[in-house]
């Protein structure tokens, strides 16, 4: 009689370990997916902060450059802009597309070289240390035909590599895609793309360079004329008054004549930008989304070219 009471005790205590085992995981359970539904609710709400905070930036700058002739670093927009409440939180920048080079302008469809892009894509490259044929291997690429020009590659070139491809032979999609190209490897990209842009100003026509919102590197490779010395006071001029016009480079002392006329009248140049990347980083909770996307402004409302989110 005692081994049988022995053994109930053991059983039930076993039976009773088992059991908090039990309630103790579906505890963990319950505490687990309660976690993960309130992670998945903040992180959906943050999805849409963020998609907002884009959607307003593009707003607000159509607001605020609507009756305004020139564009500059000096404009409201290009202070960032913090929101905080109970909610969360959003923080919205802006920066401007237009004070780059774009890639796509190298050459014309058929392969021939622009007349302007070209020259500031190699001065760019000699500050960076960019060997001159790499802009023959771009050009190759985004022309239309399969036939090699000086120092470029074509399809034939690309497909003996392992995994193969084609030459895209049309206008880069997205600035990564530059790394396709012969010769653009990751850290060389990283180096370019403060200074470049694949984006234009109007569907299917030739991007400008703002003058107002050009970093020093693209001043400096606008012209063989422009030295540093001459980029920071292009800079230290548009710092205290922007330029509303091109042929005002005639104020900035010791540049040129020669300079100043053929940059006042390229028509690769504005005082003016259209294309604009917005950065909206938006916060709830432990949950965090950002929303970056290219904003072209001039019709009746804004166009997005580029919409990531991550």
């Amino acid at each position: 009689m005692q081994d049988r009471s022995g053994f109930a005790l053991v059983l039930t205590l076993v039976v009773t370990a088992l059991m908090v085992a039990v309630v103790v995981e579906m505890i963990h359970q319950v505490y687990v997916d309660v976690s993960l539904s309130r992670g998945f609710r903040d992180g959906q709400q943050a999805s849409l902060l963020a998609e907002s905070g884009a959607e307003g930036g593009a707003k607000l700058l159509q607001m605020l450059l609507s009756t305004q002739n020139y564009t500059s670093l000096s404009d409201k927009w290009a202070e960032p802009i913090k929101l905080d409440d109970e909610l969360g939180s959003i923080v919205i920048t802006i920066s401007e597309e237009s004070g780059k080079i774009n890639l796509n302008d190298l050459v014309f469809d058929n392969g021939v070289y622009k007349d302007f892009i070209p020259g500031a894509l190699k001065r760019l490259g000699r500050r960076l240390q960019l060997p001159e044929d790499r802009w023959g291997a771009l050009a190759d690429w985004i022309d239309n035909n399969d036939q090699p020009g000086s120092g470029g590659v074509e399809s034939s070139h690309y497909r003996s590599l392992k995994p193969g491809y084609g030459a895209h032979n049309g206008k880069l999609a997205t600035l990564t895609e530059l790394s396709l190209v012969e010769g653009f490897k990751p850290e060389l990209l990283r180096q370019l793309r403060p200074f470049v842009t694949i984006w234009s100003d109007q569907p299917n026509a030739a991007a400008t360079i703002n003058i107002n919102t050009a970093p020093k590197e693209v001043l400096a490779a606008l012209d063989d004329g422009i030295d540093d010395r001459m980029a920071d006071r292009i800079l230290e001029r548009r710092k205290l008054t922007p330029f509303k016009a091109k042929g005002e480079l005639s104020q900035v002392p010791g540049l040129d004549a020669g300079v100043i006329m053929r940059l006042s009248g390229s028509s690769w140049l504005s005082v003016k930008g259209n294309l604009f990347r917005i950065r909206a980083v938006a916060r709830v909770k432990d949950a965090g989304r950002t929303v970056e996307a290219v904003v072209r402004l001039g019709g009746s409302k804004p166009e997005f070219l580029s919409w990531q989110e991550y």
